[in-house]
């Protein structure tokens, strides 16, 4: 019995290549990923007997699966990129069973597509000195490093300068968010004071999704509830937006309209600590906030 030919249309077909989806792709690079962690430890690392002659290096599946307290055919099927549900004690059991570091963790859980229940925040109190050496650098440009909460943790001169002194306010108030909301000074400094504190409370709620749990993060939010009406009610709207560039007006009272571009420069994973820099605008806002630069040089000189 002979069988139809098959049409031009499905020959073609069958030989274009199919282009794999986001997730099949994630799921590949994760069953790479393990295998790639499995192979690289001997079983003496984490207390198994070496038994048998080993055609490969590192542990077996089933060695990987014992560690895990898994079935040896799920986590096989893991490594095939099988399209299976993972949880994150699971993969916590993993992560502990192939002796991943903290870096190796985090791209795990992130292939996964899950949050790592036992992540540790990172606290970063003062900028490293590189980091100090490039805020300097780009002076007269002023520049800040934040943290997902909008903690200050450094700045230069001009910036400084630019916030009319940072040194007055105690090293508790120095969070861009509480400023904003309860700093009478700051309103008049930022020409689009509603919109500037809007942006800063939609960014910080995508921020605070990821640190839901962590006291710092909580603090803050009741602080501010506590201490700004207008905070509460923005709060209460649920906007989120992203951290990206774009343009910010300073009243300064001493050189006048400044019209800036800022950037956010990423210091690690995002959202996380960034550093922000302000070029200016127009010939103008340039004079000026070089104007602002020589009178942080002088006083500098004066003491």
């Amino acid at each position: 019995m002979s069988t139809a030919p098959a049409s031009s249309l499905e020959l073609v077909h069958s030989l274009v290549p199919t282009r794999a989806k986001p997730d099949e792709l994630r799921r590949r690079e994760l069953g790479a990923f393990l295998r790639s962690r499995r192979e690289r430890i001997s079983p003496e690392q984490v207390g198994l007997p070496s038994i048998g002659r080993r055609r490969t290096p590192g542990l077996r599946r089933e060695e990987v699966a014992q560690l895990a307290a898994v079935g040896v055919t799920w986590y096989t099927w893991l490594e095939q990129a099988r399209d299976i549900q993972v949880s994150a004690q699971v993969l916590d059991a993993i992560a502990r069973g192939l002796l991943l570091d903290r870096v190796e963790r985090e791209h795990l859980f992130s292939l996964a597509g899950t949050s790592d229940p036992n992540s540790v925040p990172r606290e970063c109190p003062v900028v490293t000195p590189p980091v100090r050496a490039v805020l300097e650098q780009l002076s007269p440009m002023p520049a800040v490093v934040l943290n997902a909460r909008f903690d200050i943790i450094g700045f230069n001169d001009v910036y400084s300068a630019l916030c009319g002194g940072l040194d007055r306010f105690e090293p508790e108030a120095l969070n861009l968010l509480w400023l904003a909301f309860t700093d009478p000074g700051w309103r008049t400094l930022l020409v689009d004071w509603e919109a500037a504190a809007r942006g800063m409370t939609a960014k910080f709620r995508v921020a605070l999704a990821e640190h839901v749990a962590e006291p710092k993060y909580k603090s803050l939010l009741k602080r501010l509830q506590l201490a700004s009406p207008e905070f509460a009610a923005a709060w209460e709207h649920h906007d989120v937006t992203g951290t990206a560039e774009g343009t910010k007006r300073f009243l300064h009272p001493e050189v006048g309209l400044l019209n800036f571009e800022y950037t956010n420069l990423w210091l690690g994973p995002r959202p996380g600590y960034r550093m922000i820099t302000y070029v200016p605008a127009d010939p103008v806002t340039k004079e000026r906030v070089a104007q602002l630069a020589a009178s942080v040089g002088s006083e500098r000189v004066g003491q």
